[in-house]
């Protein structure tokens, strides 16, 4: 491959997301003109994906050294599988939102920059998984994390502005502490190439603060990816703005600080994995069982879901704790699972309250009579997080528990294995209040219900409007997903084990960013 390919196919990812940022920008007063636009180009940001998963599966892994200075001197960008996978990811999220946007976000937010902001957190986030140095990563996370501050808040409503004071104030303390642990680390190796700090950390004589910024490190990332203990802000502000939003929040910016977690602990902190991979280990465990407990007490649908990204970044973190091949393939087949099969879920809830004006679970009930084609794609990606086979999450928990019993952590199986149980009833919780029981009241706000058996098959039809459609559609698309990796596992399995070879072997990680 020539190196103006390389260019090209590594720098589009970030530059699309930006340059369609940039360019809604001048639609601001024109909504119509920022949707289609903004439909399009994530279909080229989610193509750019594509091709940069095929290439990396062709070539292994590609760099390139920004301003003609070599590596660690210059600024890289890198491209393993893992984070290939994280940019499809992303940009499959990006266009299936677009798509949700255009009913779910109202004039008002849109013509305050909804679309822009996005974007630019889109590139933030596709600047994170690529970037090959660490402070690069910190640039890249408060790009990201700016515009999910604006975003969070915008509408201003009271819940918003509490749920943003809460996010922002533990947002800043984490990224101080991130600064602190990047010090840290330069002042002892002198290097932030996390190539170079691969083979500095190694070297180095002060082992000591090299421990010390790994538990920062440690701390940072946890904060960011709400693990146990951490996690109290995200439930308190990921059910508060419009649910095109939320879905966004709750299925990839966590998983974003999971894979800064998993980068630094395969590539830089890898001298006392007794010591760090067991705490994550722990840490995984504990986060589990409470989130997963969390949720089964919910009674609103958004913080059901919310509760349950907690106990999800567990699962995710368990196959870096258990750190084999195997393990951190599962790990990142779980993330690449997560973001589909929990996105739908927020997505689905966001039409239900469309539907019936609500998302108390106490307040719905009769959806499956009136709407059974929802009730379908709701139990596709609801068992899909549960792990049921042979839906995409039940492949991505096999592959931890074998991982797990080949290296003889039974424990963590055993929880694993009941939260599994755990969500399940949370998922039958919103099945049986949401869709299985008798309507409380009138089929929807304003419309009677008329028993009678020809005009409740007419109605089933309504859930198929134009407007509706718009939401429809990515919800479609992302269960048809999760289908294909639940039926077809070998296939994708080919691609996340390369992911975990490459990230248990970084010595070629290595080799291509210093050569």
């Amino acid at each position: 491959m020539t190196i103006l390919n390389q260019h090209i196919i590594l720098l589009t990812p970030v530059l699309a997301p930006l340059i369609t940022g940039v360019l809604l920008m001048f639609f601001l007063k024109h909504v119509k003109v920022q949707q289609w636009l903004n439909i399009i180009l994530s279909f080229g940001f989610l193509v750019s994906g594509l091709v940069l998963v095929h290439t990396v599966r062709q070539e292994s892994i590609i760099t390139i050294q920004s301003g003609g200075w070599p590596a660690p001197f210059g600024i890289s960008l890198v491209a393993d599988m893992f984070s290939a996978i994280m940019v499809l990811m992303t940009g499959l999220l990006a266009f299936g939102i677009a798509i949700y946007a255009v009913i779910s976000i109202d004039t008002k937010r849109a013509k305050f920059g909804f679309y822009p902001l996005l974007n630019i957190m889109f590139t933030g986030i596709c600047g994170s998984v690529l970037t090959g140095d660490i402070f690069n990563l910190f640039v890249w996370f408060e790009v990201m994390l700016i515009s999910s501050f604006v975003l969070l808040s915008l509408g201003g409503t009271k819940a918003q502005l509490e749920g943003t004071i809460k996010y922002v104030t533990i947002n800043i303390i984490s990224s101080t502490i991130f600064l602190a642990a990047i010090g840290i680390l330069y002042g002892v190796t002198g290097t932030l190439n996390f190539a170079d700090l691969h083979i500095k950390v190694a070297e180095a004589e002060n082992q000591t603060m090299i421990t010390v910024a790994g538990m920062l490190f440690l701390l940072t990332f946890g904060i960011k990816s709400a693990l146990f203990p951490l996690f109290f802000w995200l439930p308190a502000s990921y059910h508060t703005p419009p649910i095109a939003i939320s879905a966004v929040f709750a299925g990839l910016l966590t998983k974003v600080g999971v894979y800064a977690l998993i980068r630094v602990f395969t590539l830089v902190f890898v001298n006392h994995i007794t010591f760090t991979h067991s705490i994550l280990l722990y840490i995984a465990g504990f986060t589990m069982v409470v989130g997963v407990l969390g949720a089964a007490a919910q009674g609103e649908m958004r913080r059901l879901l919310s509760f349950h990204i907690i106990s999800q970044i567990g699962y995710m973190v368990m196959g870096l704790g258990i750190y084999t091949p195997l393990a951190l393939a599962g790990s990142v087949l779980y993330i690449a699972h997560n973001i589909i099969a929990k996105t739908n879920l927020f997505l689905i809830s966001g039409l239900i309250n469309r539907l019936k004006g609500t998302y108390e679970l106490k307040k719905l009930g009769g959806l499956f009579n009136l709407h059974p084609f929802l009730g379908v794609l709701f139990l596709i990606s609801g068992l899909s997080l549960a792990g049921i086979p042979p839906l995409s999450g039940f492949w991505s928990k096999f592959l931890l528990a074998k991982a797990g019993f080949e290296a003889e952590h039974y424990i963590i199986i055993i929880i694993s294995l009941a939260t599994g149980l755990l969500t399940l009833f949370s998922m039958t919780k919103i099945w049986n209040e949401a869709f299985w029981k008798e309507a409380l009241e009138n089929y929807e706000p304003g419309v009677v219900k008329i028993n009678i058996p020809v005009v409740n098959q007419l109605y089933f039809f309504r859930l198929f409007t134009v407007e509706n459609m718009y939401m429809l559609v990515p919800i479609m698309l992302y269960c048809l997903i999760i289908l294909l990796i639940g039926f077809f596992p070998a296939f994708f399995f080919d691609y996340v084990y390369q992911a975990g070879e490459q990230l248990m072997n970084p010595e070629q990680y290595v080799k291509t960013v210093l050569n």
